[in-house]
């Protein structure tokens, strides 16, 4: 990969060559890839990218850790719209706001950019078979990425992963193994089982292609506002993964010029699980926490990715913000009624972290703000309809209908 210079730990510094099959350090720290900038530079342009065709986060190879032979996977990951929330943003008091809606992706959620990264490096590698430990989103990614790819699967959820992920699994042709009990003893098995049988290691923290494959939102974000960089960009936040990726990639065009600052991030966690959050706040070493919270994407008691999450937190002099699952449930709605956005808990915990914070008066007036949502809302039907209630069930009968307007005090204007 001429664009890639080498792997780097983030503890200790030791150098790697960038090879397919990168996991951890010696020392136990996670990898990150490092790149020849002025090849980068040399090679790709604002030009360039904006006679592209290919809509997909392929389009940014440059900026990929990925071989000129490789082929992007079949499945179109990537160019999620980005909607200005003009209703939205006068709502929260803020000047501008703009809603990435990452969970119109192939299987509804951002894990398919680090899925669609991992079955190219695994292709590269020559593995037919890829597995992980997931929450849910990643699972369902890589499921619904590998079966198009030709690779087989073998993925390790918690028993309490909504129904709805575990049915894109199902239909995707997983093996999979509803492991009862936490998501880190999840973790735990998924890791003797891929040392074991030799498998490709889809684990975010393990792997580190799968943050280069997240940045791709970044990226995206950055080209779709015309290079304009924002105040702000508020997202979820479990095991560190998805706010590390964004960072690298919003590093990324700084180093090449692309954009001339960063912009400040908002890490938003759930009140039940927030180590990393907890962290920042304590300037103390994370610990880990008990996963009490229906955001089941971010209920991530043992960050793997803490390391790179809170360097990002950090260096973007961010802020952090921690929602109950009441406040989740309510930026649900709102994000329904003002943005025709159907996100599921986890995937709009940016915006209810967003809405938090302007409350609070931490966010300027005149402040442009990103939040990504990360997943769908059909990925978890029961918590929306807990959040957003029942419909009106009646006979067939006018009077009925009548009684239930003035019922639910619903007028017609």
């Amino acid at each position: 990969m001429k664009n890639v210079k080498h792997a780097k730990c983030v503890k200790c510094g030791k150098i790697y060559e960038a090879t397919p099959n990168l996991t951890n350090c010696s020392c136990g720290g996670i990898l990150d890839i490092i790149y020849d900038y002025e090849y980068i530079k040399a090679n790709l342009t604002k030009a360039d990218l904006a006679a592209r065709q290919d809509n997909s986060m392929w389009r940014y190879r440059e900026l990929l850790p990925v071989e000129e032979s490789t082929e992007a996977p079949p499945l179109r990951v990537g160019w999620s719209p980005l909607y200005e929330a003009k209703t939205l943003a006068a709502q929260l008091g803020i000047r501008k706001l703009f809603v990435k809606d990452d969970g119109l992706n192939p299987t509804a959620s951002l894990k398919d950019r680090a899925s669609s990264m991992a079955v190219a490096k695994a292709v590269e590698a020559g593995a037919k078979v890829i597995a992980c430990s997931s929450t849910g989103n990643a699972a369902s990614s890589l499921a619904g990425n590998a079966a198009a790819a030709g690779l087989k699967t073998y993925i390790f959820v918690p028993s309490r992963a909504p129904k709805g992920k575990v049915a894109q699994l199902m239909t995707f042709g997983a093996t999979v193994i509803s492991v009862q009990g936490s998501y880190e003893e999840t973790f735990e098995l998924s890791k003797q089982a891929i040392e074991k049988w030799g498998w490709y290691n889809r684990n975010a923290a393990i792997n580190p292609y799968l943050s280069e494959g997240k940045k791709t939102v970044g990226l995206e974000i950055m080209e779709q506002l015309g290079w304009v960089v924002p105040d702000y960009i508020a997202i979820s936040v479990g095991d560190g993964c998805t706010i590390a990726g964004l960072w690298k990639g919003l590093k990324d065009l700084y180093a090449i010029g692309f954009i001339d600052r960063l912009p400040k991030l908002i890490s938003a966690q759930a009140e039940g699980c927030c180590p990393l959050n907890r962290a920042i706040e304590t300037g103390e070493n994370w610990r880990p926490m008990e996963e009490n919270t229906l955001a089941d994407s971010i209920a991530v008691g043992v960050p793997r990715n803490a390391d790179k999450a809170l360097t990002a937190i950090r260096e973007s002099n961010g802020l952090v913000v921690n929602v109950s699952d009441e406040e989740i449930m309510a930026a649900q709605k709102l994000l329904g009624r003002t943005c025709g956005v159907f996100g599921e808990p986890a995937g709009v915990a940016g915006t209810a972290g967003l809405k938090k914070l302007c409350q609070q008066g931490k966010i300027p007036l005149d402040a442009t703000v990103v939040s990504v949502v990360t997943g769908n809302g059909l990925k978890d039907v029961a918590n929306a309809i807990a959040a957003c209630g029942e419909p009106i069930s009646i006979p067939g009968d006018m009077e009925l209908l009548l009684k239930a307007f003035e019922d639910r005090g619903i007028v017609i204007a």
